[in-house]
């Protein structure tokens, strides 16, 4: 378990103070029942630690911590430079849709898949930028209907359980036997739920910005929750529906983003798309609710994810990943968690935690949502290192 910043009260007679604290102000814990805390975090920590029951016991808990700090010194936690990918094409995974897939890094590398936010978000070329070219094969695709992948938009034949099946048709047509599993946002509940459907084809997992698709964490930021926090951004998505329509906003939007005139479906696409790219990062991001403007991207990306939202992610169940977290509990896992993140609120990742305290839990305490914040990427680089360095002592 990882938290931003260690309170004197968090534990009964214990107390534990930070000398030096790194950029991301993180420190990785885990308590095991009936025993004193081991530490395991990285950055730049050197902790001082008292416990009144049995004064001997902090000299190897102050040991642990040091042996651990060189240990983090040596992670990479910046981005990779740029590269270009050494292939790409077009997979036919049913009679309607063909997704875009392309492939970066060493072809010969152990294999890695980004699953990308939204749904209906599409990749980007700085997604490659999370993993070591010279170790991972880095395999980007757009899902269903998002970025290049066609129909555009398209809605039908669009589930999480198709996009579960896309994924394996991707991975056998690259011939991979098993690959590393990298999402956040959507990307975290698709990389859940695929992972727990074939949990042997996955060697690990990395998981970012929680979102376990319930109707709690949909009421917070589509239905007025996260308006507290941004009402100047949540008026303008707000004032697009007529009040007697506003009981429940992912309907009313549904409605818009399926009707038939383009233009209030455009209309539509850019408020929903905008409030959204408004409240993604801690600070606000230029570059990024820019994206709102482009027609093109905020129908795909509103249309697939009210599509989603509207059908419960095609989950039987609420709980349904919390319920199946004992499928991939034995997967090597980091959970990477913004402090602040509005979008997809820290509740759920805190939820996924409780579930899952084997996986590693990162709560980066000066960032939002976005993977481009630096404390996010930074994190989400390490965690990629992390399970490298397991892969190469296999």
């Amino acid at each position: 378990m990882s938290l931003g910043l260690l309170q004197n009260t968090l534990l009964p007679h214990f107390s534990a103070t930070p000398l030096s604290i790194s950029q991301s102000h993180n420190l990785l814990f885990t308590f095991p029942h009936n025993k004193n805390p081991t530490f395991t975090g990285r950055g730049s920590l050197i902790l001082r630690a008292q416990i009144s029951c049995n004064k001997s016991e902090s000299i190897p808990l102050i040991k642990e911590s040091m042996d651990i700090k060189k240990e983090v010194q040596e992670l990479n936690r910046n981005l990779y430079e740029h590269i270009e990918p050494y292939a790409t094409g077009f997979l036919e995974v049913s009679d309607l849709h063909t997704i875009y897939w392309e492939q970066s890094g060493n072809p010969s590398g152990h294999p890695v898949v980004f699953l990308h936010g939204g749904p209906g978000g599409g990749t980007s070329p700085s997604n490659r930028r999370f993993f070591d070219p010279e170790f991972y094969r880095i395999i980007l695709f757009d899902q269903r209907g998002a970025g290049k992948s066609t129909p555009h938009a398209c809605l039908e034949d669009n589930t999480t359980w198709d996009l579960i099946k896309d994924i394996e048709k991707l991975r056998e047509h690259l011939q991979i036997p098993e690959w590393q599993v990298f999402g956040g946002s959507w990307g975290s509940t698709l990389a859940l739920a695929y992972s727990q459907s074939h949990p042997e084809k996955v060697t690990g997992i990395v998981l970012r910005g929680i979102f376990l698709l319930r109707k709690k964490e949909i009421d917070w930021f589509y239905e007025g929750g996260a308006a507290a926090i941004y009402p100047d951004a949540w008026e303008p998505f707000r004032d697009l529906i007529p009040e007697n329509e506003r009981d429940c906003f992912v309907n009313a939007y549904h409605k818009r983003l399926n009707s038939p005139d383009i233009n209030t479906q455009y209309a539509a696409a850019r408020a929903w798309t905008k409030w959204e790219m408004m409240t993604a990062h801690l600070l606000p991001n230029e570059e990024t609710i820019k994206r709102g403007d482009n027609d093109a991207f905020s129908l795909a990306f509103a249309r697939i994810e009210n599509h989603y939202f509207v059908n419960k992610g095609f989950f039987s169940t609420d709980s349904y990943l919390l319920d199946n977290i004992r499928k991939i509990k034995h997967i090597n896992t980091v959970i990477v968690q913004g402090r602040y993140d509005c979008c997809c609120p820290m509740m759920s990742a805190w939820d996924l935690h409780k579930a899952w305290p084997e996986a590693e839990f990162k709560v980066v305490s000066d960032a939002g949502h976005s993977a481009n914040e630096p404390g996010i990427a930074a994190e989400l680089v390490a965690a990629n290192e992390k399970l490298k360095n397991i892969i190469k002592t296999r």
